[in-house]
């Protein structure tokens, strides 16, 4: 790709500049094949030796043909209908990968609870009581522009029975299901739907007893939310002869996941506008665009005295960063939920990547009529609703369900292995099987049997429960929601609110009530757990022990050449894989990166710079690597993943890892594990031919997977051959570029849960490179160059010249290597932080980076899913890019130090950097800057000179404004003195910047009217102080070190900011504020709190900040605020 530094978007892009396509959620073909199926596991069975050999169709790269034939001989199974036409093979579609940038679009934060009575009686009172809750939570969600359209609202009840019965008097309670749907709003796309549902039903031998138009008031309806409001009707289908309970339940379900295939075969773009809510023989779902107070005054049944239910799920919906609709207001069909899933996109590639793996005897062969089961384009809570639905109309309790797919944290919780540590074993079980949705999260659901609540892992969202004198149990996501209904103490015989990670459930059928443990206990106690894990999992560190090596493994010549070939700089060796193997820690920098994106860059960047980190906002929260590290952890798991829907002591066999940072005998014992069937593949490619990085990928893709249908659980992918033989014609792929090429077409072949991946590689030797690997499918890292830079650092003549004289710690090889680890681990953990994620597991394969300047090509191929909102380079730029970097490896000149690229410091030679001297110095000089010099309006033009000739960086710098407009008189413009009352400047610390740079902005602004910050650490009385002691010199006793002072000058900040650290926050520093800003989110460090070095805390500082000096000040994230 030729760059340009023109400063033309298109210049500089090259094809860039263009909006990404989103992925369409088709489905694909499908393959066929035979099918046979094995024999279910039984619970207590023996369990066998080893593990069942894969399925036939998987060795043979074969999404299975699925059969629909009955399975006679399991009593509760789905039978499908005998016509002929549903005798066809049906096929499982192939895996659709998540689109980050659809993602994007759907995520919610909303106000939820039930009301249950444990008695099971059913009333009216409860549908009075929950649209009450409802309406006090109005202030939980939100309203368009015409502040009337709700982001959504809704209930789930019990079916109300004794009111259909008045226009329905035929129907059965026991075999009777009801649907409620949500219709297009024209009459030929109406028809069209139903005839769709009528065929589904006939096609499985059921009988549609009739439509019911649900009676609504549309003139509550908001404007912009009538503007897309269905036709809302129920639909009455009666079950096979003696089908009842959760026969029927799964009957039905197989009927609304056939409308939902056949709707967008059929429907095209109107599919959307035909949603089932709910189709079920226990609950239904009444909801809407609707603000929470107009629910019951939209739907006429819900204040209607004959609609009674024993309980009632309530849900206000607050929809961040997408549209709303009405299909995803909630409750969805088994939850209801208040939060953001921050893994989503992982999530819905890894169900993507099992679904083919997904089978149970119930189901009678008909999985591949459930699949797709999940779909980017729904909200975070349809996909989690979705997973959690099958698994109920599997067989699952809907307690265990949600225990497997939000697990609390169970390592090192002394309450919890005091009070019921047999859930251990359960939640180590289920890790295997099905990764964490992760992020903040209050769930609350019900199958119609049982009701209940379930917080995330780390508590952050609130929920409290109250049980009364007559067996009513109230949950809701805050206090007051329900007025008057209970806040008689003596009425209140039990109250508390859910911890995190627990859960509390109320049983309809035996009117029991349980709290976390008991519901803990009875789920983990339902299956030998503890039996299973220890025929299931082998623990790393029995394998192979933790060790370094003591010795080098190369000579220093060699490795410098390893080092230049792979992109690694002087600044990367000494700054970052030097420092941390001597601290322990990764390096700080300053805030603030000044250097052009890779991809405007005229300077070669290894793949990884090409990436940035997203990060929490502010209605998700980052976490506290350092003070909540009880719900973090950094475990992985080796080896395929089983059949979640049957687990079993031969699901599957595992090797745990407690770090994804491998050390070198580790991977040595991994490379030959026999059990896992590990086999390594050779990353690298012939340099010089057109093409050859692309065909290298497609031929490792393949050998890959011809390997996992073979059996291999376990793929290296390794750099090392082409890095020990060092050939200038043989060059390594890029790690990351393997690793996602590898991840996408496993789950695009359907194989991706088969197997697991590890990468040995030179290339990584940051925590973004170890970040960045793992978030693209990688289960483990071996970084043999980091460890060998290490090792020869310690051993060089100048670190021991260094240790002698005291300025550097005495610590050995072994230590070197093992504090680089720990910097990577602890690196890692900070990353996972700034998302609100908890566990690797749930970040792996989350792909939660934004790309800059690769072209749809590599992301389609490699990285599928990724925003990338330009285009940049192809793969024949990466193969040219990746020659580039491996050529410096075989100079004329033997090495005798690393090039220093001037990536973090500005060099001579080396990155441009925005903020450079020259534009320094050429800026005091326009502005007047120093002892006695006045504004120079010729240097001013030569600033701007400057700066115009300067190269872009960001991606702003190749904007162009396209505009025919004339200019306007002055006159109509505002005058500047005005314009300049509202300047504010950003919040910079004491400490960020100087004593003197931060009184001279604050008297600056002041002096024009506009308002400086304070930044976070207080502030200094003294600067409260208007002044009236200014000599003609512009001097004063107060401030003796400034210049050019004015009597009536003052250098406080009139924005105070309070952060979480509180450093310096005082009353009389609150009460000189103009203007408080509370910390809840930083633009320069997202997702960290602030950070201030011990070297910079001086004793002033100190002061301020009611701290010592010397001492590091780091406040936490800011959502402990």
């Amino acid at each position: 790709m030729e760059l340009s530094h023109h400063r033309s978007a298109g210049n500089a892009l090259g094809s860039g500049l263009q909006r990404s396509v989103k992925h369409a959620a088709a489905i694909v073909p499908p393959v066929h094949a035979s099918h046979s199926r094995p024999t279910p596991n039984i619970v207590g069975q023996a369990a066998p030796q080893a593990l069942k050999p894969r399925r036939s169709a998987k060795k043979a790269g074969l999404a299975p043909s699925k059969h629909v034939a009955a399975a006679s001989w399991i009593c509760n199974a789905v039978q499908p209908a005998v016509e002929p036409q549903m005798a066809e093979a049906v096929d499982m579609p192939m895996p659709v990968v998540a689109d980050l940038e659809t993602i994007l679009q759907e995520r919610d934060a909303c106000g939820v609870g039930f009301i249950a009575n444990l008695k099971s009686i059913r009333s009216h009172t409860i549908v009075e009581q929950a649209l009450l809750a409802l309406g006090c939570m109005e202030h939980r969600g939100a309203c368009s522009a015409d502040d009337d359209s709700g982001d959504g609202a809704g209930l789930m009840t019990q079916i109300p029975w004794k009111l259909l019965k008045q226009e329905v008097p035929q129907i059965n309670e026991a075999t009777t299901g009801v649907g409620m749907m949500l219709l297009p709003n024209d009459d030929a796309l109406e028809a069209q739907a139903k005839a769709i549902l009528e065929e589904a039903v006939s096609a499985e031998g059921l009988k549609l007893l009739g439509y019911r138009q649900v009676p609504v008031t549309h003139e509550v309806v908001g404007r912009f939310a009538k503007a897309t409001q269905p036709r809302i009707w129920q639909v009455f289908i009666e079950g096979k002869p003696g089908q009842t309970g959760d026969d029927l339940e799964r009957q039905l379900f197989i009927v609304r996941k056939l409308v939902e295939r056949a709707k967008q075969a059929q429907m095209g773009a109107a599919a959307e506008d035909f949603y089932i809510c709910t189709l079920s023989n226990r609950t239904i779902v009444y909801k809407g665009m609707l603000r929470s107070v107009v629910v019951g005054q939209f739907y006429k049944d819900l204040v209607n005295p004959d609609f009674e239910t024993a309980f009632a799920i309530y849900h206000r919906r607050f929809s961040t960063n997408t549209t709303p609709k009405w299909p995803l207001a909630q409750p969805m069909r088994v939850l209801g939920h208040n939060g953001e899933i921050n893994t989503l996109q992982g999530n819905l590639n890894w169900i993507a990547s099992r679904q083919t793996e997904l089978e149970h005897p119930v189901w009678a062969g008909r999985e591949a009529q459930l699949m797709p089961l999940c779909n980017a384009a729904e909200s975070d809570s349809a996909n989690l609703d979705h997973v959690a639905e099958l698994l109920v109309r599997t067989g699952f309790d809907p307690q265990e369900a949600l225990m497997l797919l939000v697990p609390e944290a169970f390592r090192n919780h002394p309450d919890l292995m005091k009070e019921y540590s047999e859930v251990v074993d359960f939640y180590e079980f289920f890790e295997g099987l099905q990764e964490g949705w992760d992020g903040p999260a209050l769930l609350v659901f019900s199958d119609g049997k049982r009701v209940g609540a379930r917080l995330d892992r780390n508590g952050l969202r609130p929920a409290r429960f109250w049980r009364t004198a007559d067996d009513t149990i109230y949950v809701a996501s805050e206090v007051g929601v329900l007025g008057d209904v209970i806040s008689n103490a003596s009425n209140i015989v039990a109250k508390g609110r859910l911890g995190p990670g627990q859960m509390v459930c109320a049983d309809l059928e035996s009117g029991s009530f349980a709290e976390n443990a008991a519901i803990s206990k009875a789920m983990a106690t339902k299956q030998p757990y503890k039996q299973w894990v220890e025929q299931s999992v082998r623990r790393l560190e029995d394998l192979s022990p933790t060790a370094f090596p003591a010795e080098t493994a190369m000579d220093s010549a060699t490795m410098l050449r390893l080092q230049a070939a792979n992109g690694m700089g002087a600044e990367d060796a000494q700054m970052v894989v030097e420092g941390m193997a001597q601290a322990g820690v990764e390096p700080t920098y300053c805030m603030g990166d000044d250097i052009p994106l890779a991809v405007l860059s005229d300077k070669p960047h290894i793949l990884y710079n090409y990436f940035k980190q997203r990060f929490a906002q502010v209605t998700n929260p980052p976490i506290d690597p350092l003070r909540e590290g009880l719900v973090m952890s950094l475990e992985m798991r080796l080896g395929g993943r089983g059949n979640l829907l049957q687990p079993g002591a031969d699901t599957y066999r595992q090797v745990l890892l407690k770090s994804p940072i491998l050390t070198e005998n580790q991977m040595a014992t991994i490379a030959k594990d026999a059990t896992l069937g590990s086999k390594t593949f050779d990353i690298s490619f012939k340099a010089g031919e057109a093409g050859a990085l692309q065909a290298a990928l497609k031929q490792l893709c393949s050998d890959v997977e011809t390997a996992v249908k073979a059996g291999c659980q376990c793929v290296v992918l390794s750099d090392k051959a082409a890095e020990s033989g060092m050939n200038s014609e043989v060059v390594p792929i890029p790690s990351l570029l393997a690793t996602g090429a590898v991840q996408h077409h496993l789950i695009r072949t359907g194989l991706r849960s088969d197997t697991s991946i590890v990468i040995e590689t030179a290339q990584a030797f940051s925590t973004h490179h170890a970040a960045m690997l793992i978030g693209y499918g990688a289960h483990a890292i071996c970084p043999y160059l980091a460890y060998e830079t290490a090792r020869q650092w310690r051993l060089s003549s100048r670190t021991q010249s260094l240790i002698k004289s005291g300025k550097v710690p005495d610590i050995s090889v072994a230590d070197a290597q093992k504090n680089l680890k720990k910097s990577l681990e602890k690196g890692i953990l900070k990353i996972l932080s700034k998302m609100g994620i908890s566990l690797l597991s749930c970040y792996h394969g989350a792909q939660i980076f934004e790309a800059y300047g690769l072209s749809r090509e590599v992301i389609d191929f490699c990285f599928a899913g990724s925003v990338s909102r330009i285009g940049g380079m192809s793969l024949a730029d990466l193969q040219r890019e990746a020659e580039s970097f491996w050529i410096k490896g075989f100079p004329d000149k033997a090495l005798t130090k690393l090039e220093d690229y001037g990536f973090i410091q500005s060099r001579p030679k080396g990155e441009y950097h925005a903020n450079n001297q020259t534009m320094a110095k050429l800026l005091h000089k326009a502005i007047g800057l120093g002892s006695g010099s006045k504004a120079d309006p010729a240097a001013y033009e030569a600033y701007m000179a400057h700066f115009e000739s300067a190269p872009p960086h960001v991606l702003r710098d190749c904007l162009q404004l396209d505009t025919a407009k004339g200019p306007i008189n002055i006159d109509e413009v505002e005058p500047a003195a005005e314009i300049m009352k509202r300047f504010c400047t950003g919040g910079m610390s004491l400490g960020a910047i100087s004593r003197e740079t931060h009184e001279t902005i604050a008297v600056a602004v002041n002096r024009i009217g506009g308002k400086s910050n304070s930044g976070e650490g207080g502030e200094d009385p003294i600067r409260w102080t208007t002044l009236s002691d200014a000599d003609d010199a512009g001097k004063s006793s107060i401030f003796p070190y400034l210049r050019g002072l004015e009597n009536g000058d003052t250098a406080t900040s009139k924005i105070k900011q309070v952060a979480s650290g509180r450093f310096g926050v005082t009353p009389e520093f609150l009460v000189n504020a103009d203007q408080l800003e509370i910390k809840i989110a930083q633009g320069a460090k997202p997702g960290e709190g602030g950070q201030l070095p011990g070297k910079k805390v001086s004793p002033y500082i100190a002061n301020l900040r009611r701290s010592k000096p010397g001492v590091p000040l780091i406040s936490p994230p800011p959502h402990h605020d």
